[in-house]
């Protein structure tokens, strides 16, 4: 086999800890002048030495770092991330108990930032899907075809979102206008009930009417030169490839879908990218995704595992009510 010329990336592991304070504020710890990205915010923590096992690293950057000892860790998620010469893998922990009080013993800066304003700091491209693991749901719900049958779609709805979902979007492809902005209607005052954030799919001008968010299917989203809605708004997609993942980031969506990464019965033909190909697509860009293909509600450790913010679907997602 002819190998290639081109070089690997190196691979960087790296642990990171989210510790919180008793109002909920998260810790950034600033980049010494030096390193790579000086002066940007990060979690704090550092590289896993060798023979060292992700949480063994965590709690040595941190008392080294801080001068805090970690007592107790639950996994966020594992980030990978390629930045040209080299590829990161970021595991993310939350940091649930420790002792001390965190200083910046290696002349860093530290801050603690209310969550919903970590995206106001400037951050490495493997720290942002962590941030959006804090701030947004770990669960995207797509609804399936409506009927017309619109009351029994409605109490599925309601069902669905009783069970914690709060964000929907609204597939009716087949729909014609009228019924469609009636539908949508009931269904924004429902999500709004539950508060819920609901997108429509493919639907611009509904989107701008009902001031709900938009999700782009992979062809309208690579016919944009721009970003469709205001930023009060979520624009999510459905991506495939690299190519259409850059195009997202490019034009500031909020989040898009990846897949599929397990074989579907909707997809029967479709041969799945599985886990490994989807984890490579996640490394190139930083924006946040769903998984999506054959996963269920209860895969979003798995997904995490993987740099995903949680998993998309609706075969699995909806329930059937009799």
């Amino acid at each position: 086999m002819r190998r290639s010329s081109v070089p690997l990336p190196r691979v960087v592991p790296v642990a990171a800890g989210v510790l919180t304070d008793a109002t909920g504020r998260v810790l950034l710890a600033r980049r010494v002048s030096g390193r790579d990205l000086a002066g940007a915010w990060e979690f704090p923590g550092g590289k896993i030495e060798r023979n060292e096992t992700a949480e063994e690293a965590l709690r040595r950057e941190l008392k080294e770092e801080l001068g805090i000892d970690v007592l107790a860790t639950e996994p966020l998620m594992s980030v990978p991330q390629n930045t040209g010469s080299k590829s990161i893998k970021l595991d993310v922990f939350k940091v649930t108990k420790y002792n001390g009080q965190p200083r910046g013993l290696e002349n860093q800066a530290l801050a603690w930032v209310p969550n919903n304003k970590l995206r106001s700091y400037p951050m490495p491209p493997a720290d942002l899907p962590v941030v959006a693991a804090l701030q947004k749901p770990a669960h995207y719900l797509i609804t399936p075809e409506p009927t017309t049958d619109t009351t029994r779609f409605l109490r599925e709805l309601d069902a669905a979102l009783s069970q914690g979902y709060r964000l929907v979007q609204l597939r009716a492809k087949t729909w014609q206008e009228k019924p469609l902005k009636a539908l949508l209607t009931l269904t924004s005052a429902l999500c709004k009930k539950h508060k819920a954030q609901l997108l429509i799919n493919g639907q611009l001008g509904l989107a701008h009417d009902f001031d709900v968010g938009l999700h782009l299917p992979s062809d309208q989203l690579m016919a944009l030169q721009s970003r469709p809605l205001a930023a009060r708004l979520p624009v999510s997609a459905s991506c495939h490839n690299l190519e259409q993942l850059k195009h997202a980031q490019a034009l500031g969506l909020d989040f898009v879908v990846l897949g599929s990464v397990n074989a579907t019965q909707s997809h029967p033909g479709v041969a799945p990218m599985g886990w490994e190909q989807w984890q490579q697509l996640r490394a190139e860009v930083s924006l946040p995704i769903f998984a999506i293909g054959g996963v269920g509600p209860g895969d979003v450790a798995i997904a995490r595992q993987n740099g995903a913010q949680g998993v998309a679907g609706i075969r699995a997602f909806w329930p059937r009510l009799t």
